[in-house]
């Protein structure tokens, strides 16, 4: 694939040699036998039209589906990319807030608000009805006692999937699993948004798009309440380079994982600052001293900084972060292009864990980040007055 740099050779547990045998069998050249619905019982019709609707139904808008992501995680709380996933939607959410608030309104015309909209939307939306169903299948495997995840084609989900879970429900391995899915669901993504002509004319090719990567506003955080300080919320996070970069995208995948799960805070401290703090898609969420979901500021006056080595300063208004359903109305998304995204089974060299440990601390390069475009919009409105 030329994606993954040749490491030193570990030894390769028997499970993974099992996945990777069988999905040798199906790289280069393999041909899915065609889906047969007439082939399937009434009752598996009708589990596939009950996960259809399921999916449907929750796949309204980011803030139900990252609610959903959240339930799942805590009725299997062995499906850690349910977390993972639920705490990347909550930056999605944030992402989409932030075109309509204090900053970013101000450097992106209303045009281009709603390109950036749209692209992070169709990839939100995307993720979730191909992986919820996933999530639904393996819940009524449970309920069965038996797998059913050879229905998975009928939801148009990759064969390199239904190998992953069918190993799952026998090793049981939660690290294999969540970057299975990070691997899929990045893939996916890849011909359907990353490489869409509409999105590549409007958003990476933008000048907007190379501003926000100089002032590097791609950041994934994930806040978490701070072990013997009462309610005090920290955040860890990463910061994606090449978001056009389906490797980047992979690894960028691993170190968060790692940051939830194999972190010196534990898990537990991001679980239960997600529980308490129901997303809103506001940045009030986490940090409501520098953050509002109503706007401060009077109409009209010109824009003041509001933070000043890392700190908001005395006397000024917080930051306008709005909610969601108040920045965005619902969308009414066209059907996912059908196609398997797999053909190379060495893409399971990405399972391999990270040698390095991964350093999260983000709060002093998110704040340097908000003073940078507290900046950038002053410099544009004297230009421009």
């Amino acid at each position: 694939m030329g994606l993954i740099k040749k490491k030193k050779k570990r030894n390769t547990p028997p499970f993974l040699l099992e996945i990777n045998e069988e999905l040798k069998k199906k790289g280069k050249g393999f041909k899915m036998a065609a889906v047969n619905e007439a082939d399937l019982t009434i009752e598996e019709r009708k589990l596939i039209q009950q996960i259809l609707i399921q999916t449907e139904i929750k796949n309204q808008n980011n803030i139900t589906r990252t609610k959903s992501y959240l339930d799942v995680y805590l009725r299997h709380p062995e499906i850690h990319w349910a977390f993972l996933g639920h705490m990347v939607s909550r930056n999605g959410g944030w992402n989409m807030t932030d075109l309509k608030g204090d900053l970013l309104s101000h450097l992106l015309t209303e045009q281009e608000q709603q390109f950036f909209f749209s692209f992070l939307e169709r990839g939100n939306w995307l993720i979730f009805q191909d992986i919820y169903p996933q999530f639904l299948l393996y819940e009524e495997s449970i309920k069965r006692k038996k797998p059913l995840f050879s229905l998975l084609p009928f939801f148009h989900v990759s064969t390199f999937m239904e190998t992953i879970w069918n190993h799952f429900w026998k090793y049981r391995d939660p690290y294999i699993l969540a970057i299975a899915l990070v691997i899929n669901e990045q893939s996916y993504l890849e011909k359907r948004v990353i490489q869409n002509a509409l999105f590549q004319k409007n958003v990476f090719h933008t000048i907007e798009f190379k501003l926000q990567d100089f002032l590097r506003l791609n950041h994934i955080l994930f806040p978490y309440y701070k072990e013997n300080e009462k309610r005090s919320i920290g955040l860890m996070g990463q910061t994606l380079q090449r978001f056009d970069s389906l490797h980047e995208r992979i690894l960028l995948g691993k170190r968060l994982y790692s940051l939830l799960f194999y972190n010196k805070e534990g898990v537990d401290t991001f679980i239960r600052w997600a529980v308490s703090c129901p997303h809103t898609g506001s940045r009030k969420d986490y940090w409501p001293h520098l953050f509002h979901d109503v706007r401060e500021s009077i109409p009209g006056r010109p824009y003041r900084r509001r933070m000043k080595n890392g700190q908001i300063q005395k006397g000024v208004p917080r930051i306008y972060s709005p909610r969601l359903e108040y920045a965005w109305k619902n969308v009414s998304h066209e059907k996912a292009d059908i196609g398997d995204w797999f053909y190379d089974w060495t893409i399971t060299d990405y399972f391999n864990k990270l040698d390095e440990e991964i350093n999260g601390e983000i709060a002093d390069e998110y704040c340097e980040t908000i003073e940078k475009m507290e900046l950038a919009v002053i410099a544009k409105k004297a230009i421009f007055r």
